[in-house]
């Protein structure tokens, strides 16, 4: 699906069950009545059926309230609950044969950690990239030093899919990750581990709208600095 649009992409929950102590299924509810446009399950030990069982489950949410379901790694379970597409990593099959299981009509998603990673990515027929991680998070899986907020513009530079940042965003530095350029915001903690889960949501998805009206009111002014997403 060759496609720059980033629709669905502005504001994903990427599931962790491990780090929530409520029902995974309830945060994803209140999480999208926040605002959040695509959930990506990225649940790691479970075993197949444990695994479609739960995607069939979040499915079921995800298409009542009109948000998207990505699956992570696993084209046969993003097939047979019919979700909007898979996201891969360095560890994963490569993108040009997922694509030839899932078809032009679904999305892939792949994880970078740098500039020629992205623009790999994008080669091999991704149709997004999530960058991470641009600042310090719990999340210990990490190899890399954050990047930080200056390399989502570079990356935009080179590269036409869109850019979706991940890694320690949250409230009080959401507004300085969009305003450097990117596409959207992936979160985890932010969400799964607040006391409010859909206020959270909430609160980010405002600063989304923020920034998309500060970003259009710059273009129609013709001010240089403006920010084209």
């Amino acid at each position: 699906m060759e496609t720059n649009s980033t629709a669905g992409l502005k504001f994903i929950l990427i599931t962790n069950r491990k780090t929530c102590e409520a029902k995974l299924a309830d945060i994803i509810n209140q999480a999208i009545d926040g605002g959040v446009e695509t959930v990506q399950l990225r649940e790691k030990g479970l075993s197949t059926v444990e695994l479609y069982v739960l995607a069939s489950k979040i499915r079921e949410i995800t298409r009542e309230k009109g948000a998207n379901l990505i699956i992570n790694d696993r084209a046969d379970i993003a097939l047979a609950v019919d979700a909007d597409g898979v996201h891969l990593g360095w560890q994963s099959l490569g993108i040009e044969t997922v694509r030839k299981m899932i078809g032009l009509d679904k999305l892939i998603g792949f994880s970078a950690h740098n500039l020629q990673e992205a623009e790999n990515a994008e080669n091999a027929g991704a149709d997004y990239v999530t960058i991470s991680p641009i600042f310090d998070t719990a999340n210990k899986e990490y190899f890399v030093e954050p990047l930080g907020t200056e390399k989502i513009g570079k990356i935009k530079e080179e590269i036409d899919i869109p850019v979706i940042a991940l890694g320690g965003i949250n409230e009080n530095n959401v507004s300085s990750v969009l305003e450097s350029g990117a596409d959207g915001i992936a979160v985890i903690s932010a969400i799964l581990q607040s006391e409010n889960p859909r206020q959270s949501a909430t609160r980010l998805y405002k600063e989304i709208k923020k920034n998309e009206s500060k970003s259009e009111e710059n273009i129609l002014t013709g001010r240089e600095d403006a920010v084209i997403n």
